[in-house]
Formats: structure tokens, sequence, C-alpha cells
């Protein structure tokens, strides 16, 4: 069976779910109202156009033909070392907590394996610190073969991260919470001890297969922290100033940093676009790029080509000028090196999924405002064909099922 793109649209308040299908046929689910408080999270959709939701009160998971139109699309971490998906949870906008399973303790995330599927399972709900999270996962890899296998997450209200047991043969740390490390420098607040919450702003967790290590960004004071995830210490922290949000080469040898700069230039947001080499624990290179405000970040499924689209962000003299509807590409082989291929019209951007097809990538994206799904070749710098598939909106995202 060829693999279908599920396409997501809304207005961040109520939503619809169409499917499309290899022929370009395209599925509208049909959408029901719902008064249920709080409302369903949506998990995923499977190959048969059943929608998976789950009830955040009583945890049950149901698969069913149409879409409820409110269901909460939570953030989707996917753990690569299991079919596990764990889902955010950032809680309250105010006090970051998750009322409903932590109380006035922290928030949570959710573990469901297979979400994407028939199969799918809710497996638990898991208290960590105050949102807004991110997640990555450690486990073992040829040049570190017992590296332990972790869900780690970023908890930014409180300044600290939450390591999370994720090797289902160990019963006794199986989805718990094993270690909560403080990201407090006290050099850079005003009190003397390691407080939390504090103003460490973690945001930006990644892995390096190649090193063995794992590396947070504390956005706050400009710094990455680097941990050992066998003995979960921080081993040491250098300066990475310029950056709010860190990913992986997929060979796990370089970590991106992307920022921006809306304080140089009164007319012009810069994005700031760096390397930095976890072996030579060096920046390899660094790009500036005008009128451009990086948001998300993709990897085609060869792991050549990284892709970045781009939103609106900065002041009304900044917004006039910054590009929000481009597509970026680069060319991965260049590593170390930041080397540059295309920047496409795609509209505005909600996210990109991949099919492979034989030796070829088709590069999908989705247009929030006009509600089209995009075609475009593998260096991204050629748009194939639109598919309208919804009216437009604030919001869209897409994903393939296999």
């Amino acid at each position: 069976m060829s693999p279908l793109i599920a396409f997501y649209s809304s207005d961040r308040k109520t939503g619809s779910l169409a499917f499309i299908d290899s022929d370009k046929n395209i599925t509208q689910i049909e959408s029901q109202s719902s008064h249920q408080s709080p409302p369903p999270i949506m998990l995923g959709a499977t190959a048969n156009h059943k929608v998976v939701l789950l009830d955040p009160v009583s945890k049950q998971l149901t698969l069913q033909d149409s879409f409820t139109e409110n269901a909460f699309a939570a953030h989707i971490y996917s753990d690569p070392y299991s079919t596990r998906d764990w889902f955010m949870n950032d809680g309250d906008k105010e006090t970051g907590n998750d009322t409903l399973n932590c109380g006035d303790q922290g928030s949570s995330v959710t573990v469901v394996d297979s979400a994407n599927s028939d199969q799918a399972k809710y497996l638990a709900t898991i208290c960590v610190g105050r949102g807004h999270h991110q997640a990555n996962f450690t486990g073992p890899s040829q040049q570190h073969p017992n590296t332990p296998k972790l869900a780690v997450i970023s908890n930014l209200k409180d300044g600290s991260l939450s390591f999370i047991g994720n090797d289902e043969s160990k019963t006794d740390s199986y989805l718990k919470v094993i270690k909560t490390i403080n990201l407090c420098e006290p050099d850079k607040e005003d009190s003397d001890g390691m407080v939390m919450p504090n103003n460490s702003f973690p945001h930006g967790l990644v892995f390096s297969s190649v090193s063995g290590k794992l590396y947070n960004l504390n956005n706050g004071y400009g710094t990455v922290a680097v941990i050992n995830p066998t003995t979960l210490e921080i081993e040491k922290r250098f300066d990475f100033k310029g950056h709010s949000n860190l990913f992986m080469s997929p060979d796990g040898r370089y970590i991106f940093g992307r920022g921006a700069d809306r304080k140089s230039d009164a007319n012009h947001v810069i994005a700031n676009l760096s390397v930095f080499d976890a072996v030579e624990e060096t920046i390899t290179d660094q790009i500036k790029l005008q009128d451009i405000y990086i948001s998300k970040y993709f990897f085609n499924p060869k792991g050549n080509r990284l892709y970045l689209n781009t939103g609106a962000s900065g002041s009304p003299e900044q917004q006039t000028n910054v590009k929000a509807n481009v597509l970026l590409s680069f060319d991965l082989s260049a590593l170390p090196s930041i080397k540059a291929i295309a920047e496409t019209d795609v509209g505005q951007s909600g996210t990109l999924c991949f099919i492979e097809t034989n030796a070829t990538t088709q590069v999908f994206s989705s247009d929030s405002q006009t509600g089209e799904l995009i075609e475009l070749n593998e260096d991204a710098d050629k748009v194939i064909s639109r598919t309208q598939i919804f009216a437009g909106n604030k919001h869209s995202r897409i994903w393939t099922i296999e």
C-alpha cells in the first residue's frame, strides 16, 4: 500500500482532517463538534482513515471515522529507538501546571505506542516539570554501545531536565522519572543558590550518537550544558549566544543552532544559523540570513538535505521586509560547512513530510494560508504541483502514514 499523507488544518481552536493518496485523491473526514472539557487529544490517524483520539480524563483511546473538530493537537516527539510517540502537555499558560494530572506540581508528557496505526496503545502519562517542553532520546550506538535508553524532557518554566527510563526491559525504571537536573547557573542569577525555577529557560535539546553526550541549550544564559546520559551529570558548559534552539544532523555529529537578531537593524530580522562539531567541540561555520526568521527544521529520509521553513517575527517595520513564505534547503554533504541550495516560495508553510519512491524523494509542504498541499523536488528548488485541500487557515500540519 502506498503511503498516505494526512493534512490537518486549524485556527488553533477547531480543525479539520483530510487524507491524500499517491494519485492526489482527497478524502475529507467528517467533522463533529464536542462539548467535552477538556477536549480529546489528537494522537494520529491510520491508513484506513481512522482518527486516533485519547480522552485526557479516562485515558481511553478510541479510533473513529469522524474527526472531533476541537481535538487538541499535542506537540509530538517520536522515539527513534522504538515505536513509541511522546506527546507534550505544557500545562496552564500562566503557571505551567497540568492541573488534571499533576495538580500544582508540574505538567506532563503522554506516551503512546504506534500512534498512527490500528494498534495504537496508551502507555502512560508522566508528570515532569512545568512546561514549555521539548523532548529527546538517548540510546546505544556503535561508538557508545552502553548508552542507556532514556527520554529527556526540558521544562522551560522550572529550568530543569527530567530523565525518564525508556527501556521496557528495565521494569523498575521504565516510563518513570529517575532524575531531575537543575540547570541553574548561580553566577548568572541574583541568588547565590541553585534555585528552581530559574532563568535558564531550556529550549534546545539534542543527543549525539557520535560523542555519546546530550546537549541542552540554556536559552536564558546563552550557554549549552553537556550532559553524560550514563551518570546523568552536567560535565561542562560552553557559550552559544545568539541561538534559541538546537537540532542535530542525521549522522549524529553536528549540532545546528538557530536564532534571530531583532535588535541590530530596526528594519530587518537577521537569522543566525551555526554548526557546532560535537567531536572537535568547535563552531565550524556560521551564516547570517537577512529578512529570514527560521521556524521549523526537517531532514529528508536519506539524511543529505536540511530544510528550514520560515515565519513572521519582529517589529511591524521588520515584518514588512521579512520573508515568511519561503523554504530554505541545504546540502548536508558539505558539512562541517553550510551550503545553501535554494530559497523557494511555498507560502505559509506549516510542516513538511516526505515519501521515498525507488531512488527519488518527494517533498511535501502544507500552505496553511491557502490550504494547499505543495509538492517539490528533493532539492526544494522547484514546485511540482499544488493541490487544494482546505480553504486555508492559521495553522497546518502534514505527516505520512504507511
